[in-house]
């Protein structure tokens, strides 16, 4: 029977060195008022200690989330995928104050199911070669981890390789719904997201573990039509009422609720305004030329998210081809920044876990991913930059298994100033750090790997576009206005092989003309 419990209660009933799960995307679904009380009750007694944490996606949108338990002392041991809009968090990592263990995002909701079956580990090709291989860096972060036994490990199973990540026996997992009735069957018609809620709740039972959901109302029994329920109340230990929804529950960072995230209003496509021409969206309109009609799409945070949808509408291409978000989102148009993961006319939410059975299984066709280094074999790094550690979110899952990859990224970083006039391209400034390195602080993206495996890889940028080949990167575009020397092979750390048939980027990229919808030609 699921009862209720006061979330100071729940939070002085967990023993120390428990491990727990939590649920969220970024800083949408998170149990803010458990994890607020739990931090709480350690500031003042200093128990529970030295907790392991387990999550798949980010938890914080810089300011909720699991950033309300990052204390020193509090954890020590995180597992997961990302920290880049965790500040408390990337601070004990890089201090090595805790363990941390960066797996891919992707794995980590299947390895729940795993658990759920009591099953010794997640097993999948994804992360050979990357810094997850145990034969590179065992996804271990920091050098806290590093100080520890390999947790990854490599499998053989009829001459192919495999990774095996290990099951982690949860005790306590918090997932979080909109509603709850009598009997604990929750639904989640107010979230913007599913999440791996049930997959969380199956996994932490498997081994005994405690399920505690947080609920925002409270429902007669026999409420809900059963397929509304997405987690069953047989499951649910104990639930927390939210008092105050501004602070304990918002539906995403900038909203208590909205419901055009939750899907049950639309907006007219036209009413979105264009994006200013910018180097971001020079970037993603050259990127835009290589989706094919039909193609089912995977845009990662950073500028594919801010972007790349905005273009699509603008341009009048959405019927051409089905937009995903690794979240669980299927079609509409990114909202992108700190809100990465939820969308404005989505046309189906899907469970987190399932949506990666796509991309493991079938592979997407194209994705467009970010990149933060690249190096002359076409390795990417966007997990750990020097001592700022971010972590892989589904970069990896989604990248090594794509049919297309399109990375998109400016040349250079750190006050890069551009003119774009007259369908040409000028640096005004240069960037201080160059991106196109001799070798990237970190491997997510495996260059090898990828050629090994015939896998098609374009490399976009505001000046030039690269494509990778078994002999490294190959330049094949650059910008109108730019000078190849100057603007190009002076600020890379290492020489590019140049096409013989080298092309001049299509100047429209660089015009701001609002083109109409059938204007532009899909490939």
């Amino acid at each position: 029977m699921t009862t209720k419990i006061n979330e100071k209660e729940l939070a002085s009933s967990i023993p120390d060195g428990s491990t727990i799960g939590l649920v969220g995307f970024g800083g949408m679904g998170q149990c803010d008022k458990i994890l607020k009380a739990i931090g709480h009750q350690f500031t003042e007694t200093g128990s529970p200690h030295d907790l392991t944490v387990f999550h798949t996606a980010g938890q914080s949108d810089k300011s909720n989330g699991i950033e309300h338990i990052a204390k020193e002392g509090l954890l020590s041991r995180v597992i997961g995928g990302h920290w880049g809009l965790a500040p408390k968090m990337r601070e004990l990592i890089e201090e090595n104050k805790i363990e941390c263990h960066c797996w891919p995002q992707g794995q980590l909701t299947h390895l729940l199911r795993a658990m759920a079956n009591r099953l010794p580990g997640q097993l999948s090709p994804i992360g050979l070669g990357t810094f997850v291989d145990p034969r590179v860096e065992g996804g271990k972060i920091n050098n806290r981890a590093k100080a520890t036994d390999d947790l990854i490990k490599v499998i053989h199973i009829d001459q192919e390789e495999l990774l095996l990540y290990p099951s982690i026996p949860l005790d306590y997992v918090f997932i979080r719904a909109t509603s709850m009735d009598e009997d604990g069957n929750l639904t989640t018609e107010e979230e913007p997201l599913k999440l791996e809620i049930i997959s969380a709740a199956h996994a932490a039972k498997a081994y005994g573990g405690k399920v505690i959901a947080q609920v925002k109302y409270l429902a007669s029994k026999q409420s809900f039509h059963p397929k509304d329920v997405v987690v069953p109340g047989y499951l649910i230990d104990h639930y927390v009422l939210v008092d105050d929804p501004e602070t304990e529950h918002r539906q995403v960072p900038s909203t208590v609720y909205s419901p055009i995230f939750s899907g049950d209003v639309r907006t007219p496509n036209r009413s979105l305004a264009p994006l200013p021409l910018n180097v971001r969206k020079v970037i993603g309109r050259r990127a835009v030329k290589e989706l094919m009609p039909s193609a089912v799409v995977n845009l990662g945070i950073g500028i594919p998210g801010d972007v790349i949808g905005g273009i699509i509408n603008e341009e009048g291409l959405n019927e051409f081809m089905t937009l995903t978000l690794e979240s669980g989102i299927v079609g509409g148009i990114p909202v992108g920044g700190n809100e990465f993961g939820v969308a404005r006319n989505a046309s189906a939410i899907l469970d987190h876990e399932y949506l990666f059975d796509y991309y493991h299984g079938a592979g997407i066709d194209i994705t467009f991913m970010g990149a933060a280094e690249i190096d002359a074999f076409g390795n990417v790094n966007v997990s750990k930059f020097g001592d700022r550690i971010v972590g892989c979110g589904g970069f990896i899952d989604i990248t090594q298994s794509a049919k297309r990859v399109v990375f998109c990224t400016t040349f250079t970083s750190g006050g890069l100033d551009i003119l774009i006039k007259d369908g040409q391209l000028k640096i005004n400034q240069e960037g201080k750090f160059k991106k196109l390195t001799k070798h990237v602080n970190q491997i997510t993206f495996s260059g090898k790997y990828a050629s090994d495996h015939s896998k098609d890889v374009m490399y976009v940028t505001e000046r030039a576009v690269f494509v990778l080949t078994k002999d490294g990167l190959v330049l094949t575009e650059i910008a109108p206005g730019i000078d190849l020397r100057q603007d190009i092979l002076d600020q890379m750390e290492f020489e590019p092989m140049i096409a013989s048939n080298l092309k001049e980027m299509d100047p429209s990229i660089f015009q701001d003309i609002l083109r109409e919808s059938g204007q532009v030609e899909v490939h």
